[in-house]
């Protein structure tokens, strides 16, 4: 953003009950982190997730509902790689706000819960489907 300032009317792209954490993470942080930013969130998501017990998917699953991140769905499990697509009106909203947003940190945070459940190094990797407003990321197993 620049030293633009931010318009109220741009916050109500925001959900309201995420509005808060979507302007640290979309304003603040890319400030403070920089050019690093993407590589540094990703780190951020696979700390947060070791500071979590999660014990199963299911966990995982949940702990996405719980921050209201989206839907987090697993659409493949194969030997080598892991397929997840994430949804909610939660993604649309920050897909279609003036700010330019990233899921890095989720990322790195099914990346490191998908490593310790099944202890297996892994690496988590995102694309965005702007269109149907759709989040796949696809896992790694690097062993």
């Amino acid at each position: 953003m620049g030293k633009k300032s931010i318009s109220l009317t741009m916050l109500d792209e925001f959900d309201s009950e995420t509005v808060g954490q979507d302007v640290l993470r979309y304003v603040s942080l890319p400030n403070i982190l920089g050019h690093e930013k993407e590589t540094l969130l990703y780190f951020i998501g696979r700390t947060l997730a070791r500071e979590i017990e999660m014990n199963s998917l299911d966990d995982l699953i949940y702990l996405f509902q719980k921050f209201r991140w989206g839907n987090l769905e697993l659409i493949k499990d194969k030997k080598d790689q892991m397929l997840f697509h994430l949804m909610a009106d939660e993604v649309v909203k920050r897909l279609q706000s003036q700010f330019e947003t990233e899921f890095r940190m989720e990322a790195g945070f099914i990346a490191e819960a998908v490593q310790r459940l099944t202890g297996r190094p892994t690496e988590c990797t995102e694309s965005i489907n702007e269109r149907l407003y759709r989040i796949q990321f696809k896992l790694f197993f690097t062993d």
